[in-house]
């Protein structure tokens, strides 16, 4: 096979069949800007531009393919280019590239390649189509096409509004006004300007070159063979028939039908098959043919091209995917697929082929019957023109057809399951004798809501058949629709999934209830979008149910920052060191290392069970599978059994014996590639010995009962505040005994765990690890393989996320590595996959909460009493800090007093480990829940609240002694006061009170919480080295996470010596290098964690600079030192909530952030944003569930859902103040903010709720609510009432009734 990468030439003799697109990139070629993240198509990490020449257009087609699922066969005779091919350091950047960096829209850069070439893609096919020219400098894309070019791409790092800046740059309808902080032009700069100071584009060079050799070359149907595997490519029925009736009878395994393989994403294969057959050559396949009848679309024809040719809007198609490859899963595995609802409300037929017979069947039938048999083929489907139905009625009667999909999901775009879907098909006319409207006939499909295919409503349809709508003729199908909708047994939230159908069912009839005659087109082209007003003429109102296809993600944002001279560079908004290779994909990552010779890779074996004796380790074959070289365990450990050690414990390597957890570490398999890796620890099964052990401990209120905790050293555990009694006494009113609970969050890095261990000469060893700790790793290494700790290396360059996920859990990845190095003698490297990693992780501790609050009737709290039992899981890791940072965040209010029992619960569970903001964020949601109660008990505005409970400089003495600083660093009552300002906060609570008034079906809510961050300081090394010819290098103890450390050192350094620098500081800046973590050049660099590791290791670098100053000249320059300080910041949300779908929208979010003084305006503002929306995945989104062994389930982006550029802020404003007092970190403190976009939510559900309340005839208040953290769209509909539809139609029946 041939195909083409960037402009390099590859004729390919032997090739796996089963090998990946990705596969080949990486290990055949030097472009490694391909990353491997979640292995499912979910996240864009490995997006690849795929060119394919047709020959008979004679034109090229443009499309990204993610490369971890398109099999290498299915690309031949193809182009591919990848971000390197885009542009590179050597052939100049492209715009894209440079615009990434200068709008800040690269942090930790792992998925930065990705998302390039998405947007490139994007670019190109706009640049192609006969659009208007664009002004000079954009192109043909439009705002929301830029925005949504991304939308399949995740980032965990910068909270993707810089991103989409950078996307939007291009677009030929932006208002540069929109566009946010960067470092091309300053504020207040004309248009002109601007232009004239953005990387200029060329729309017209923005087309890919298709090579001329692979049109000579294009040979359909090419078959390939590669040790006793096939990979054929049919032209034709015949020659697919007989490929069909070949192998052997029955046999699943032998034989594997390809398209995309994007069912391999969801769908995850073990084995490799025998026989591969591409469909894309055979013509009845792969075309689209119309006629008066209807539509024909071929089953290998793309989901994006059947949409373009039933001439709809495609937002986003992340996969290659093919409409008979969904619908076959539909039908043989049971996927939810939202298209087979969609085509079984329009009838449509397919077309099947088993042997020489064709038969065609209804797709309700098709779904309906057995599992296809594997050597039968859908060909086709057909979809009947409902056109000519139409002409068929008289004009007189005014009949219509109307039609609408509807779709919950835990986000709008990308690979996400619904909750349920919906297609409704409905042929209406105005009824002659009155001014209703006749439902004639209707088709009402319902899909992916726990049941085995999608199915149709037919006893709703038989009784609306032929009806005047009415509200009582609603209500009785919404009666009828309860009974038919029910989910399967097994099925999570299945009382949401049962309100949405009727939600839906409601959206798109309601609308039709009492209207008039006459019925305009445009009313029947978008009723899902008008407001029903009972007695009244009909009305569009897209407010009402809500824009289903908004016109863009974001509407707006705005940064305002304060940068200095004072220390130039210092404090400056200088673009991020690495920003353009990183967008290049030239960035190495540990992963991208050029596997050494004889290299061996490796996987875990984990246990699965939660405490387990381990008797023996087999394979399900017999024998060692397929280049697996041997499997290392606890009796290969030259030294100790440890996999971490630090200050505070150790956890062993390998189970030794017992396994104590579902996810502990059995055993380390080794093979000749990560694939046969992953593919020989899947195929191990570990037998299992549980006789005379006692029952695992699997929750906080079982280890209570068992006395089973970890130690917290004394000197980690905070005083309590104040005499609680006294307090208590004190009070006007008292809850007492309240409970909470918060679960855990997985980090998500985009980068999993990884290391490469190369065994060195004289009993030496060189690991490459992405870890924030290279010290600590550094040390687990010596004491495991029983070395001295010279004889060990430990190297790290950057990490592509770590959020402390990286700070203990790389550890034993890297030491496993290492051992099986030593042991074997050869190179040994891993990277997990992403179901490995979300089992191991552990994560964020989940925590069950008690509390006692007493307060006086103004809401001022008098003493507060709380009883926090956390899950540490198995092992210590850094449990033992958790008190005192959950205590320093629980301090931000004025309790009068605060008295405390913190427990770390040890329980049979992976061990929960530092996650942004560990402690902080748990906290942070504490004291805004009993906030929330006392302000709900005395029915007084929550806000009002919160404001008398913010500390005075006296209170803030007693809860923080020292550290509360001088009063004028005591910021935070003023910044309070200037958000409400500045974001209209009064003004916008009293129109959301009046958009809620006029309003059923949605509700917004407005929250303003403040946060208080004790920083403090750690000591960290630092190294500066001036070259004979004036370059500088350093070396800090810290490691780039992505958060900006070697450009904050690199501000520093060129600061520090900018004394004895014959040029400008600007000059300086460019020649200072910042170079890789190495544990045997810079000793005792500690860990890189707690948002102040750039801070600390720039002081460092201030006092290395002072003393080459101090050598070189008799000047020196001073700055001031801070080891200890508070910081403080205030947020204001606004959110809204789709009452019928429990969907959340956050429409603004204001911070004000106090950053002291920023050492770069840029690089903060980028870690408050980011760190702002991982708090909302906490908060709204990311569930971490586990079965009830304690084994995770949710293992994958299938399941796990971070955050989204479709789902952020809709206006993201954020100003940063410099204070001038202090150097305060920005990573973690505004992870702890996103807890108002919970406060908001429970402010919209509680007008729901009151409104609910009024349709139920009660009087009575509602009680006080508790909102589960993370509110996702069930529990926040639940909330909200799952029957709000019913009461509603009930209360207007009841009122109609009354009227007349």
């Amino acid at each position: 096979m041939a195909l083409q990468v960037q402009v390099e030439k590859f004729e390919l003799y032997d090739v796996d069949p089963s090998t990946t697109l990705l596969e080949f990139l990486r290990s055949q070629t030097p472009f490694k800007s391909v990353k491997l993240s979640c292995g499912e198509g979910g996240c864009g990490a490995c997006v690849a531009l795929l060119s394919k020449y047709d020959p008979v257009l004679d034109q090229v087609e443009d499309f990204t393919v993610n490369s971890c699922l398109t099999l290498l066969c299915s690309v031949n005779g193809c182009s591919i280019t990848t971000a390197e091919g885009v542009g590179n350091s050597k052939d100049g950047f492209h715009p894209i590239q440079k615009r990434f960096a200068g709008f800040h829209a690269s942090q930790c850069g792992f998925c930065t390649p990705g998302m390039c070439v998405s947007l490139y893609s994007a670019l190109v096919n706009a640049d192609k189509t006969n659009r208007p020219e664009p002004r000079r400098g954009f192109s043909k894309l439009t705002v929301s096409e830029a925005e949504k070019s991304i939308a399949g791409n995740l980032c965990r790092c910068t909270g993707y509004r810089p991103i989409a800046d950078a996307c939007k740059s291009f677009a030929a309808d932006v208002d540069m006004e929109d566009l946010g902080l960067n470092s091309f032009w300053k504020k207040g700069e004309s248009d002109e300007v601007r232009l004239s100071r953005l990387p200029s584009y060329n729309h017209n060079n923005a087309s890919s070159n298709f090579p001329e050799f692979l049109k000579k070359e294009l040979k359909a149907g090419a078959n390939l063979a590669s040790k006793g595997y096939h990979w054929y490519s049919p032209v034709s029925l015949e020659q697919l028939q007989s490929l069909l009736q070949g192998g052997e009878e029955n046999d699943e395994t032998s034989m594997k039908i390809v398209v995309g393989n994007t069912g391999t994403g969801y769908y995850k294969e073990l084995v490799v098959y025998e026989r591969y057959i591409d469909l894309k050559y055979v013509p009845e396949l792969s075309t689209i043919r119309k006629d008066q009848t209807g539509i024909e679309i071929g089953a290998a024809v793309t989901i994006s091209k059947a949409i373009k040719a039933l001439k709809e809007e495609n937002d986003y198609d992340p996969h290659r995917g093919s409409v008979g490859g969904n619908l076959i899963m539909a039908q043989r595995k049971q996927f939810p697929s939202d298209m087979a609802t969609i085509l079984l409300s329009v009838g449509t037929l397919v077309n099947i082929m088993t042997g020489q017979k064709h038969e065609e069947l209804t797709l309700e039938d098709f779904l309906g019957m057995p599992p296809l048999h594997p050597k039968s083929v859908l060909l086709s489907i057909k979809i009947p023109c409902w056109v000519s139905r139409k002409k068929d009625v008289s004009s007189e009667t005014d009949t219509k057809l109307l039609f609408e999909t509807y779709r919950a999901a835990p986000r709008p775009l990308g690979n996400t399951l619904s909750y349920l879907n919906a297609a409704f098909l409905a042929e209406v006319s105005a009824c002659s004798d009155s001014t209703g409207v006749v439902l004639n006939n209707c088709w009402l499909a319902f899909g992916a809501y726990g049941t085995k295919h999608a199915i149709r409503a037919r006893k709703v349809e038989e009784f609306l058949a032929g009806k005047t709508l009415s509200v009582s003729v609603l209500y009785e199908a919404i009666k009828i629709l309860e009974t038919i909708i029910v989910p399967e047994d097994g099925t999570s939230s299945p009382a949401y999934r049962s309100s949405l159908a009727i939600g839906f069912l409601f959206e798109f009839l309601s609308p039709l209830v009492d209207t008039p005659p006459e019925i305009s087109n445009g009313w029947l082209n978008g009723c899902n979008s008008t407001e029903w007003l009972m007695g009244s003429k009909f009305k569009q109102n897209y407010d009402q149910f809500g824009e289903t296809k908004p016109p863009t993600l974001l509407l707006s944002a705005k940064q305002v920052i304060h940068s200095s001279k004072e220390y130039h560079p210092v404090g400056e908004p200088i673009q991020k060191t690495g920003a353009t290779i990183q967008a290049s994909g030239e960035a190495v990552y540990v992963d991208d290392i050029p596997s050494p010779s004889n290299c061996l890779h490796g996987a875990f074996i984990y246990s699965t069970e939660p405490l387990a004796r381990v008797k023996g380790i087999k394979f399900k074959s017999g024998s060692l599978p397929n280049g697996v070289t041997g499997i290392i365990s606890v009796k290969d450990i030259p030294g100790k059994n440890v996999g971490c050690v630090t200050g505070l414990g150790e956890e062993p390597l390998y189970a030794d014996e017992v396994a104590q957890c579902a996810g502990d570490r059995i055993a380390f398999v080794v093979a000749d590639t990560q694939k046969h890796a992953d593919l020989a620890a899947n195929l191990a099964v570990v037998d299992y010995d549980k006789e005379n052990l006692e029952p695992p401990i699997l929750s906080v209120e079982e280890a209570v009962e068992r006395c089973s905790f970890l130690e917290v050293p004394p000197f980690l555990y905070p005083e309590q505040v104040g005499n609680f009694s006294e307090g208590m006494a004190e009070a006007d009113h008292q809850i007492l005994s309240a409970e909470l609970k918060l679960g855990s969050q997985y980090y998500f890095y985009m980068e999993t765990q990884t290391a490469l261990a190369v065994p060195d000469e004289d009993n030496c060893i060189v690991v490459y690890s992405s870890t924030q700790s290279p010290e600590y790793t550094h040390d687990t290494i010596a004491k495991c393989l029983g070395l001295p700790g010279h004889n060990v290396r430990l190297i790290t360059r950057r990490v592509g996320g770590g959020f402390g996920g990286k700070a203990l859990k790389s550890i034993p990845v890297a030491t496993a590595c290492a051992v099986a190095a030593y042991k074997l003698q050869r190179p040994v490297r891993m990277y997990l996959n992403r179901k490995t990693d979300m089992i191991m992780a552990g994560g964020r501790h989940p925590m069950k909460i008690t509390y006692s609050v007493g307060f006086k009737s103004n809401g001022k709290i008098t003493a507060l009493k709380l009883d926090i039992l956390i899950d540490a899981g198995i092992y210590p890791d850094v449990s033992a800090i958790m008190p005192e940072h959950m205590v320093g965040t629980l301090r931000k209010y004025d309790w009068g007093a605060l008295s405390f029992d913190i427990k770390l619960c040890k329980t049979n569970l992976p061990s929960r480990s530092a996650m942004r903001a560990p402690g902080e964020i748990q906290a942070s949601f504490i004291t805004e829940a009993i906030i929330e109660h006392v302000a709900s008990t005395l029915s007084l505005d929550v806000d009002s609240v919160r404001t008398i409970n913010l500390h005075t400089y006296n209170s803030l003495g007693l809860f923080y002694k020292n550290n509360a600083g001088e009063p004028l660093e005591y910021t935070l009552p003023s910044i309070w006061d200037k958000l409400a300002t500045s974001s209209s906060f009064y003004h916008r609570t009293e129109m959301i009170k009046q958009f809620n008034r006029t309003h059923k079906w949605r509700k917004r809510g407005i929250s303003r919480v403040p946060t208080v961050h004790e920083v403090g300081m750690r000591p960290t090394p630092g190294k500066v080295s001036i070259l004979k010819d004036g370059t500088i290098v350093v070396e800090v103890g810290g490691v780039e996470l992505g958060q900006g450390l070697w450009t904050k050192v690199k501000q520093m350094t060129a600061y520090g010596l900018s004394l004895v620098q014959c040029g400008g500081t600007e000059e300086l800046v460019e020649r200072v290098r910042v170079i890789q973590a190495d544990t045997l050049s810079l000793i005792q660099g500690g860990m890189t964690a707690g948002s102040t590791t750039s801070e600390a290791s720039c002081e460092a670098v201030r006092l290395c600079c002072n003393v080459l100053v101090e050598r070189l000249t008799a000047l020196k320059e001073r700055l001031l030192e801070q080891m200890k300080s508070i910081d403080w910041e205030t947020l204001i949300l606004q959110v809204e909530i789709n009452l019928l779908t429990g969907e959340t929208t956050t429409l603004r979010t204001d911070i004000i952030y106090d950053c002291g003084q920023s050492l770069n305006p840029a690089v903060d503002l980028g870690q408050i944003e980011g760190a702002y929306v991982q708090g909302i995945g906490f908060f709204m989104l990311e569930e971490y569930p586990t079965n009830s062994d304690g084994l995770v389930t949710a293992n994958g982006t299938w399941s796990y859902k971070i955050p989204t550029v479709d789902t952020i802020p809709k206006q993201f404003n954020v100003e940063i103040l410099n204070s001038g007092h202090h150097q305060n970190p920005s990573g973690e403190p505004p992870l702890t903010l996103a807890v108002s976009v919970h406060c908001a939510t429970m402010a919209a559900i509680k007008e729901a709720r009151k409104q609910l309340i009024s349709w139920s005839g009660k009087k009575e208040p509602d009680i006080a609510l508790q909102l589960e953290v993370p509110a996702t769209m069930p529990v926040v509909k639940e909330l909200c009432g799952l029957d709000t539809i019913q009461k509603f139609l009930q209360w207007t029946i009841v009122n109609t009734i009354g009227t007349k």
